[in-house]
């Protein structure tokens, strides 16, 4: 049997309440009656057939089922609003060429950039994919109008959209140990992994070799999946086939990485506007890690 919809104006009437811990409270932010929110709540909690808040002479509490529902209701109320926001928006028009980083949440970037085609179908997207280097350069050629790269490809510009921590990463039966010498796998240089990845090796003491140098991402994962080496990537690049080396190992720590848009005072003003406010927005509705 098809289960029931959940209805965005009880969870709304839910979340007020448990982050209030007070109806009254929830019910001046909700501009309802006290008494019309504690019937929104009585509804909901047919509809999931769960006790969600406990009531006592002086808060509300959320049981373990109204915590359990509570983290799924704001993701709920947190797309639903990104997206009526982005619907009421002005619409916008014209070519953007846009340049994406190999490094900008892989897991996400297809079905973000087909959200955003269909809020915005009057603009026409020119994409191109590739390191953070690269783009970079052919943003400042002229040949791309926005990139959303690396960081450290442009130090000093860019407004940051996200950052990552960066992982030790290796196949699961390789669990290289000193004093053996450490393979490792890398994309060629310049490259802000290849570097950080070097600069961190310096001081643990480690001796390495360069096994494998692959021309992609994807190359980089298949050759570490397959064995050749460690190397190291965003936690969103996690796979089958890869797993993160723990510290007990004597692998040093890393720092975080930053994705930035670049070129944003050259673009367009209402095309870039326009990607930037809903890169953030959807950006922010992401769970941690994607």
């Amino acid at each position: 049997m098809r289960p029931p919809d959940l209805e965005l104006d009880l969870l709304r009437a839910f979340t007020a309440v448990a982050e209030a811990g007070s109806f009254t409270t929830a019910g001046t932010i909700l501009r309802r009656t006290q008494s019309a929110v504690s019937q929104q709540i009585r509804r909901l909690e047919d509809l999931v057939g769960k006790q969600l808040l406990r009531r006592t002479s002086r808060t509300v509490v959320l049981t373990p089922d109204g915590e359990s529902l509570l983290a799924h209701a704001q993701r709920m109320l947190e797309l639903n609003d990104v997206f009526v926001r982005r619907m009421q928006a002005p619409p916008i028009s014209g070519k953007l060429r846009l340049g994406v980083s190999e490094d900008f949440i892989p897991n996400q970037l297809p079905r973000l950039l087909t959200m955003f085609t269909r809020a915005h179908p009057g603009v026409h997207l020119e994409l191109m994919t590739g390191l953070s280097t690269g783009l970079v350069q052919k943003l400042g050629d002229g040949r791309l109008d926005l990139v959303i790269a690396k960081r450290d490809a442009q130090p000093e510009g860019g407004r940051v959209l996200r950052r990552e921590r960066l992982v030790w990463i290796a196949a699961p039966d390789v669990a290289p140990e000193p004093p053996a010498v450490l393979p490792l796998v890398a994309l060629p240089a310049p490259c802000s992994y290849r570097r950080v990845m070097l600069d961190a090796l310096k001081g643990s003491g480690r001796t390495w070799t360069f096994a494998c140098t692959a021309h992609s991402i994807a190359g980089l994962q298949a050759a570490v999946s397959g064995g050749l080496g460690v190397s190291i990537l965003g936690g969103s690049f996690m796979q089958d086939g890869l797993r993160e080396l723990p510290p007990e190992l004597g692998f040093p720590p890393l720092p975080d990485t930053e994705i930035a848009l670049f070129g944003e005072e050259r673009a367009q003003p209402e095309l870039a506007e326009g990607l930037v406010r809903f890169l953030l927005d959807s950006l922010d509705s992401l769970p941690p890690g994607s």
